[in-house]
């Protein structure tokens, strides 16, 4: 079985004629574009033409870099070395740049046009777009003047874009010294993050122990990159116009900040339960004061949960059927079709993701797969995301994009769909081994995603002052980590470190990228509810929900579903789903 993804659907290789030709055919496309909107601009003469023009051109263009764009990002995530990939990374970086200030003059334009309702109405073209016409008129307050936002663009380049790039190579190379077999042994960081998971205990706390000394090798260049970029941004937020990052992300996110209150409030008062739920873990494996953080992913009884990537695979493709036929059918073309690279190796980013390729409609799934079945979770995860791309295939390039926090609804569902299908077929100690992989999963989701916003918020906060040394960094980890787990951790181990390989931190245009799991989660949860009250029915309702998400704001979305997120009660409800679990897994373990 191929465990390494294909990319050659997207291009050859860097030396191929397609790649280059396509490089020079950008170079011009974004040439005729900056002419265009320097002419489109000068007078408000055939607005309904210039409008469709503006959305064939951008989706032209966008269409071309996301394919440049994703098979640059791709061939760096399993090789951050990768020569070729990181001098194209920067020749478009540069390119993209020349696009700016044209984008934001023809985006000011739109904003100034009078009757935009009146010209929208007069082209299907137009109406088919509306959602984003619209939007690019709430976006334009925060806009700035072409000059500044080509001067932004481009010290990007040399700044944010270029401090992500130093992280990703310093955690991608780093080796974790540790003892195995009687021998010292240099390994990639990716292989011990997966050793949380053994059933030795010995190997777990030592995997701990070694991954937290091997950060003192590359400290000070991740905390260099971390004070670079989240200066950057609160820099930018400034000159923009924004109250905080945090006002940028729920606008972008096209959420509401009463529907992100209205979420924390019943996450708030649901952590004396998962509390519970962790002291209970600690107990079961011999910890009296807390769990302590090496033992987060322990299992706690004796089940033999293997998978193999094949067996996973199988398993996955099976219970996505009892949904329905298009969710298998898709998780077995992107078996087939080697969408998916599995194993871990050096030099490759840690972690998951999933790639859509909406110019080709296909995704790309990367994995660090290590034969759990929280290996077989998180390959159902993120081809619940690749799901979702799916569903978007018929929509435009334009109507396509959907914002953060429904970006993990998709890929939580098909979460729950094999740890629901996992325990039907399981034995008694399987069934409450997979219980506590659920309900471990969902307190990353609901506690440590929460200890992630504190930490973020707060690291936002003192950076307005003043970059912050590697001591200042890890005690407000470990600060926001005690506000969030209580006493459901051991005071002694939690982990100072999890700034550092965590990828969400680094993104200078994605900050806050954790609360949206949580919405994810609770969300799916909702969603879930619904599909066992309708059944097979409700595959249907549930495509066309994920079909609109590029061109609606989340309220709205869920409003299809008659769900209102900025309703307490809604989210306490699916809360109250893993509340019960907790419950039950707590009655079994004592049994």
């Amino acid at each position: 079985m191929e465990l390494n993804w294909s990319l050659k659907e997207i291009y050859p290789s860097f030396d191929s004629d397609e790649f280059k030709q396509d490089l020079n055919k950008l170079t011009d496309i974004i040439e005729e574009i900056n002419k265009w909107a320097l002419e489109a601009t000068k007078n408000k003469d055939n607005l309904v033409e210039k409008l469709e023009d503006y959305i064939n051109k951008f989706t032209k263009v966008t269409d071309l870099s996301s394919r440049i764009s994703i098979f640059i990002n791709l061939s760096l995530s399993v090789n951050t070395k990768d020569k070729n990939a990181l001098r194209y990374s920067d020749i478009l970086e540069k390119k993209l740049t020349n696009l700016i200030g044209s984008s934001v003059k023809f985006e000011r334009y739109i904003s100034s046009i009078e009757g935009l309702d009146e010209i929208i109405s007069k082209s299907k073209l137009l109406k088919e777009h509306e959602f984003m016409l619209k939007n690019i008129v709430e976006q334009s307050q925060y806009l700035l003047s072409d000059k500044e936002e080509s001067i932004i663009a481009n010290m990007k380049n040399t700044g944010s874009n270029a401090w992500a790039k130093l992280k990703d190579n310093l955690i991608s190379t780093l080796l974790v010294e540790i003892e195995e077999d009687n021998e010292i042994k240099n390994i990639p960081l990716t292989m011990v993050l997966n050793m949380a998971y053994d059933k030795d205990a010995t190997v777990r706390k030592k995997a701990y122990e070694a991954e937290i000394k091997s950060y003192k090798k590359v400290e000070e260049g991740v905390a260099a990159a971390l004070n670079g970029i989240k200066g950057e941004v609160l820099t930018v937020c400034d000159f923009r116009g924004y109250k905080s990052p945090l006002e940028k992300t729920l606008i972008d996110s096209r959420m509401s900040e009463e529907s992100l209150e209205a979420m924390f409030l019943a996450m708030k008062e649901s952590l004396p339960v998962f509390r519970k739920y962790l002291r209970r873990k600690g107990e079961m494996l011999g910890h009296k004061n807390g769990l302590p953080f090496y033992d987060l992913y322990a299992p706690v009884c004796e089940a033999d949960m293997k998978f193999t990537y094949e067996e996973g695979t199988k398993f996955v493709e099976k219970n996505f059927r009892t949904f329905s036929d298009n969710l298998g059918d898709f998780a077995r073309k992107a078996i087939d079709n080697h969408w998916i690279d599995v194993k871990p190796k050096e030099g490759k980013v840690g972690g998951a993701f999933c790639e859509n390729l909406h110019f080709n409609g296909e995704s790309r799934i990367l994995l660090n797969y290590g034969d759990n079945f929280g290996d077989v979770v998180t390959l159902a995860h993120e081809l619940g995301h690749g799901f979702h791309g799916e569903c978007l295939n018929n929509e435009t390039t334009l109507n396509s994009d959907y914002p953060m926090p429904i970006a993990e609804t998709a890929s939580t569902f098909c979460e729950t769909i094999i740890k629901k299908a996992a325990i039907k077929d399981a034995s008694k100690n399987e069934a409450l081994a997979i219980l506590e992989t659920e309900i471990s999963d969902c307190t990353q989701v609901i506690v440590d995603i929460y200890s992630r916003f504190l930490f973020e918020k707060s690291f936002f906060e003192a950076r307005k002052a003043s970059s912050l040394s590697v001591e200042e960094i890890k005690d407000l980890m470990l600060d926001a980590q005690r506000e969030a787990y209580g006493d459901g951790l051991d005071p002694d181990f939690l982990h100072p470190y999890m700034w550092t390989w965590k990828p969400h931190y680094y993104d200078a245009e994605y900050n806050y990228y954790n609360f949206p799991y949580a919405f994810g989660l609770l969300f799916a949860k909702g969603l879930y509810a619904e599909y066992l009250k309708k059944g097979k029915t409700f595959s249907k309702d549930y495509e066309k929900l994920l079909s609109i998400t590029g061109k609606n704001k989340i309220a709205d979305v869920a409003r299809v579903m008659g769900i209102d997120i900025n309703d307490t009660e809604f989210w306490r409800n699916s809360l109250k789903t893993i509340e019960e679990d907790i419950e039950e897994f707590i009655g079994l373990s004592n049994k």
